[in-house]
C-alpha cells in the first residue's frame, strides 16, 4: 500500500511539472516571438546594413557606397525590393524582407550597432492628419522636403517644449500656416500619404529638426534667429 502511494505521489509531481512547463512556454510565446523579430531601419547601421547594401547593389536596386549606414538611398533601395518581391513596401527591412534577401539573423544576439526609432504608437488617424498637413503646408515642395515637414512634427513628438500627441502639435495655436488658412483641407495628393507613411518609418531628411519656414513668406523675426539646419526647396528647416 506503502508503494502504491509513492507512485501515485511521483505521478502526481510529474503531472503538476508537466503542467507548469506548457503554462509557463505558452505565457511566454509571444515574447519570445517578439525578441525574435529583428529590423534595421533608416539611421540603422553595422555589418547587416553593409550585408543589405551589398545585396541591393549587387542586384541593381541599390546605387551608393557600401557603408553600412542606412541612408536614404538604401531605404529607396530597400522599398524597390520590396515592391518587386510582393513584400509590404515600407522601406524597413524586417524579418520578411531579410529572409527575401537570404540574410539570417539571430532577434537579439546580432553584435550590430542600431540607432533607436522613435516610438510614434501611431493610427490611421495620426497618418491621415499628418498627410493633411504635409498636403497643406508642403504640397508642390521637392518629396524628400515634404517627408521633412513630416519629420518635424514627429521630433517635435520628442521634444518636451511641445504636446506630446500628433494632434496636439499640429493644432498648436499658431503652429501651422495650413490650419490657419484653411490648406489643411486640400484636396489631398497620393504623395503626401506616402511622405507622411515614410516620417512614421523613421526617415528624417531634415536632419532633426523641430522648426521650418518659408523665408519668403515668414512674418516672425524670431524664427529667423532659429539656427539653420539645412534648406529643401523653399523651406529652412532649423532647430
Amino acid at each position: 500500500m506503502k508503494k502504491y502511494f509513492s507512485f501515485k505521489k511521483i505521478v502526481l509531481y510529474m503531472m503538476i511539472a508537466l503542467m507548469t512547463y506548457f503554462s509557463v512556454f505558452i505565457y511566454l510565446a509571444p515574447y519570445n516571438k517578439a525578441v525574435a523579430v529583428v529590423a534595421y531601419y533608416y539611421g540603422s547601421r553595422g555589418g547587416t546594413v553593409y550585408e543589405i547594401q551589398k545585396k541591393l547593389k549587387n542586384w541593381g536596386y541599390y546605387k551608393g557606397g557600401i557603408d553600412g549606414i542606412y541612408g536614404y538611398k538604401t531605404f529607396t533601395a530597400v522599398k524597390s525590393f520590396q515592391a518587386k518581391n510582393g513584400l509590404a513596401v515600407d522601406g524597413v527591412a524586417g524579418n520578411k524582407t531579410l529572409n527575401a534577401m537570404g540574410i539570417k539573423t539571430s532577434g537579439g544576439s546580432t553584435a550590430n550597432t542600431q540607432t533607436t526609432k522613435p516610438k510614434y504608437n501611431s493610427s490611421n488617424q495620426d497618418l491621415q492628419l499628418l498627410a493633411r498637413v504635409i498636403n497643406g503646408e508642403a504640397r508642390g515642395e521637392p518629396y524628400e522636403g515634404q517627408v521633412a515637414v513630416g519629420a518635424v512634427i514627429l521630433n517635435r513628438l520628442r521634444d518636451p517644449r511641445f504636446p506630446n500627441t500628433i494632434a496636439g502639435i499640429i493644432y498648436q495655436p499658431g503652429a501651422f500656416t495650413a490650419i490657419a488658412d484653411g490648406q489643411i483641407h486640400a484636396a489631398m495628393e497620393q504623395n503626401s500619404i506616402r511622405a507622411a507613411q515614410d516620417a512614421l518609418n523613421g526617415w528624417d531628411p531634415s536632419g532633426g529638426a523641430v522648426y521650418y519656414f518659408n523665408p519668403s513668406t515668414a512674418t516672425s523675426a524670431w524664427i529667423w534667429s532659429r539656427p539653420l539646419i539645412k534648406v529643401i526647396g523653399k523651406h529652412r528647416f532649423c532647430r
